[in-house]
C-alpha cells in the first residue's frame, strides 16, 4: 500500500517542484530508473541461489529485488512525467512505443516506451506472483513473463545511453556500473556449479573474517574447528 501511494504521489512532485528539481528530475530520474532497475536484476538472480546465499540471505535478496523493482517504476513515472511536463515528449509516445517513428531520436523515444511498458507488466505480474504459483504450467508462464525484465533492462540502457543530449560522465560511469553488474550477475548464474562453489567461496574469506569454515569444506576440518582439544 505505501509503495502504490508513493507511485501516485511522485509524479504529482513534477508541476509543483521548483526549475531546479524539474532540471535534475530531467536528467536524473531516468538514470535512477536503470539503476534500480539494474539492482533489482542482480538481485533477482541472486536472490534463488543456494550456492551464494543462505535461507536468511535469499529472504533479504528477495526483499531487496522487489523493493529496487519498486524504486525503478516509480523513477520511471517520475522520468516519464517529467519529459512530458517539461515538453520534450508527447502523452503518445509515452502509451504508444515508436508512435512517433522508428528511426533516429523517435525510434530511441520508442525504445524507452517499449521498455517503459515491459518495466510496469513485469512490476504487475510480479506483485500478482502468488495467483501463478500453481499448478507447474502457470507458474513456468509466470517465470517466462518475469523474464521480460531482461529486454526491458537492454531497451532502457539504449534509451538513456543515446536518447537526448550526451549523458555527463557520472551517468556514463552509473550505466557501465549497471552493465558490468548485470552482466557478471549472469555469467556468475549460468556457471557450473564447481566455478559457482569456487566463486562462493572466495568471497566467504573476503567478506567472512571471522574463520568460520565455508559450505565446501571437508567435513573433518569442519569437526578439528568445533573441537580444539580434538588431536589434529
Amino acid at each position: 500500500m505505501a509503495s502504490a501511494v508513493a507511485l501516485l504521489l511522485l509524479p504529482v512532485s513534477v508541476p509543483v517542484g521548483g526549475v531546479r528539481f524539474r532540471e535534475f528530475l530531467d536528467f536524473g530520474a531516468g538514470v535512477l530508473s536503470l539503476v534500480s532497475l539494474s539492482c533489482s536484476v542482480i538481485w533477482g538472480l541472486f536472490a534463488q541461489d543456494r550456492i551464494f546465499l543462505n535461507t536468511r540471505q535469499r529472504i533479504i535478496g528477495q526483499a531487496v529485488h522487489r523493493t529496487t523493482a519498486v524504486a525503478s517504476i516509480a523513477f520511471l513515472l517520475l522520468h516519464i512525467t517529467t519529459k512530458i511536463a517539461l515538453g520534450h515528449t508527447e502523452v503518445i509516445a509515452a502509451v504508444v512505443p515508436f508512435s512517433l517513428g522508428v528511426t533516429k531520436i523517435a525510434g530511441l523515444i520508442g525504445l524507452g516506451s517499449l521498455a517503459a511498458l515491459l518495466m510496469v507488466f513485469v512490476g504487475v505480474t510480479g506483485a500478482l506472483r502468488g495467483a501463478f504459483a500453481s499448478p507447474a504450467p502457470v507458474a513456468a508462464r509466470w517465470r517466462a513473463m518475469h523474464m521480460l525484465a531482461y529486454p526491458a533492462w537492454c531497451a532502457a540502457l539504449i534509451h538513456g545511453l543515446y536518447a537526448g543530449r550526451a549523458a555527463k560522465p557520472v551517468f556514463v560511469v552509473l550505466y557501465g556500473l549497471s552493465l558490468l553488474g548485470v552482466m557478471g550477475a549472469l555469467a556468475l548464474r549460468a556457471a557450473p556449479r564447481p566455478v559457482k562453489r569456487r566463486v562462493a567461496g572466495r568471497l566467504t574469506a573476503l567478506f567472512d573474517r571471522s574463520g568460520r569454515p565455508g559450505p565446501d569444506e571437508p567435513e573433518a576440518r569442519r569437526s578439528r574447528a568445533a573441537d580444539p582439544a580434538r588431536p589434529q
